[in-house]
């Protein structure tokens, strides 16, 4: 019996222990639980707090930046930038700091406000100087200053009208018709400046004479500027010759003049046989070169003439000249994105083979033989020796000996720094035929019909 006793009470001792030892075990884990939710609860504040101090370091930073740029702008505003982060360090609540931003801002308007009234006062100070220089001029200060601009104006374009490009001797210059003329005497003029000149001329004996006149530097090729064949050789040689550094400038100047005369003595291969030089030979020499002056980023000289403006007699000769202003102007407008300069040349009447008299005399006999005895009989038995007459009377009063004014407008458009898109060249030019390419037509039509002979069968 006690045996059993003792059991149940050894027992009881023993659930006694396992029950203070689960409730040991529960009371270590509940403390543990609750010591890491204070630790996590803890992390996270000291997160967020450490999250809300960098907002707040960003916000300062943000407002010392904006409050440098404003110090930038004035000393005045710089003291007052300087006043409002002094306050920003110093103020402890919300309702100071608002209260210093007004009084910064009252202070920022009290400035402006003075600004306003300088501004009234020195706009005041220049009307009262503009209304002294009026006084002092009278009535024509308006005359007197427009004039100062135009004077200005003219000062400031001759200015940058002489300005050159740098360097001139490793730039490559083709010129085509060099056999006489204007691309003869240019060739030379470009030689003794410095250009690596390359001439085009029709025949072999132009050739020669030119380079024996000419330096070491000035190279010739034979061209036909009628034949594709013959502008492509000479192009496939100028690329040997400039090589990588292209070229700077062509001068297309090669042209004939004959047949002129009255339209209804023309046939219609007499007007291609000035096309196919004037016209033809230009656009192909031009687009065929294209290339070469891309590369150099240079420029294109195309010689027209004052009858390419208005046209004073029939042939191919104006119609050409009319067709060089209308591409020269097309291909300007294209090509200027490439910095490629576009230059336009309108001689007047120059004393060169073009204007000769015995040439145009024996094609002006020409052209009357050929035609039916109709035609002759409306025009009467005195018309060809009467237009003769005319035409020696306006060659020997307008043509210009000076082929120098020509040839220094071509070298210009060459050398300048900023090219003119267009040169007159000669009295005549600038006197004459350009104020008439303004008129109205019946101006023009009245002034031939007053110089030209009138037809027996005329109306």
């Amino acid at each position: 019996m006690l045996s059993r006793l003792l059991k149940e009470h050894q027992a009881k001792q023993n659930e006694r222990k396992e029950l203070q030892e689960r409730r040991r075990r529960e009371a270590i884990t509940a403390a543990t639980c609750l010591t890491e939710a204070l630790v996590d609860h803890l992390n996270v504040g000291v997160a967020q707090a450490y999250v809300n101090q960098r907002k707040l370091d960003h916000e300062v930073k943000t407002l010392q930046v904006q409050a440098s740029q404003f110090s930038k702008q004035t000393a005045q505003w710089i003291s007052m930038v300087e006043g409002f982060n002094q306050a920003l360090k110093e103020i402890g609540d919300v309702e100071n700091w608002a209260r210093s931003i007004e009084m910064d801002m009252r202070t920022i308007a009290t400035a402006l406000d003075m600004f306003f009234q300088q501004a009234d006062q020195k706009q005041t100070e220049s009307n009262t100087n503009m209304q002294f220089i009026y006084d002092l001029l009278g009535e024509n200060a308006g005359s007197y200053i427009a004039a100062t601009i135009a004077v200005l104006w003219i000062l400031g374009w001759l200015y940058r009208d002489s300005l050159e490009i740098e360097t001139i001797n490793d730039k490559y210059v083709f010129v085509t018709g060099c056999d006489t003329g204007f691309g003869n005497l240019l060739c030379k003029k470009l030689d003794r400046r410095g250009f690596r000149v390359l001439a085009g001329c029709l025949t072999e004996k132009g050739a020669d004479d030119l380079k024996r006149v000419a330096g070491p530097y000035l190279k010739t090729v034979v061209l036909d500027v009628t034949s594709l064949d013959s502008i492509q050789k000479a192009m496939e040689w100028t690329n040997k010759e400039v090589g990588d550094k292209g070229l700077w400038g062509i001068v297309n100047n090669a042209g004939r003049s004959l047949p002129m005369g009255p339209s209804e003595w023309m046939k219609v291969e007499d007007f291609h046989s000035t096309l196919k030089v004037n016209m033809n030979g230009v656009i192909a020499m031009t687009m065929t070169f294209l290339p070469l002056i891309k590369k150099a980023r240079g420029r294109i000289v195309n010689v027209a003439s004052v009858l390419g403006r208005v046209a004073a007699n029939g042939g191919g000769y104006c119609i050409s000249k009319f067709a060089v202003e209308s591409f020269s102007d097309c291909l300007r407008r294209d090509i200027d994105y490439f910095g490629i300069k576009v230059c336009i040349i309108e001689p007047g009447f120059f004393k060169t083979a073009v204007t000769s008299l015995d040439p145009i005399e024996r094609e002006l006999h020409r052209l009357w033989n050929q035609l039916t005895p109709e035609v002759k009989a409306s025009y009467g038995d005195k018309y060809l020796e009467k237009y003769i007459n005319v035409q020696r009377l306006i060659m020997n009063a307008v043509c210009d000996s000076d082929l120098t004014k020509v040839t220094s407008c071509m070298e210009h458009a060459l050398t300048a720094a900023y090219p003119r898109t267009r040169y007159s060249a000669g009295w005549d030019a600038k006197l004459i035929w350009i104020p008439l390419s303004y008129m109205p037509s019946f101006v023009v039509d009245l002034g031939l019909k007053l110089v030209l002979p009138r037809p027996s069968k005329s109306v």
